[in-house]
C-alpha cells in the first residue's frame, strides 16, 4: 500500500498508484481532498501536457505548490489522467 505523508497526516492512500519517472501517481479517489487547495501555478512537459498544481494545507501549515496532476494530458500520459502525485517534503512510501 503507498502512502504520501505531510505534516504527520495521511494525503493519500491506494495500492493501484502508477509509477513514472519515479514518482507515484495516486488514483484522484485515494487522495484527501481536503488538504489541496488550488494553485495558479502550470508547468509543461514535453510528453505529458501541462500539469496543474494544488498547495497543500494541513493543519494550518501550507506546503506550496507540492502536488501536482495532469488533467487533460497528451495521448502517450492519458493512463496518469487526473492522477495526482507529491514532492517538496511529501513522505511517499511505496
Amino acid at each position: 500500500m503507498a502512502r504520501a505523508i505531510w505534516n504527520d497526516t495521511v494525503l493519500a492512500e491506494s495500492d493501484q498508484v502508477i509509477k513514472l519517472e519515479g514518482n507515484l501517481y495516486f488514483p484522484p479517489d485515494s487522495v484527501h481532498q481536503q488538504y489541496l487547495k488550488s494553485s495558479d501555478t502550470h508547468t509543461h512537459c514535453f510528453w505529458k501536457g501541462q500539469a496543474s498544481y494544488y498547495h497543500i494545507e494541513v493543519n494550518g501549515e501550507k506546503n506550496p505548490d507540492a502536488a501536482w496532476t495532469y488533467p487533460v494530458p497528451k495521448a502517450a500520459a492519458d493512463n496518469i489522467r487526473n492522477y495526482i502525485a507529491f514532492w517538496h517534503g511529501v513522505e511517499v512510501q511505496e
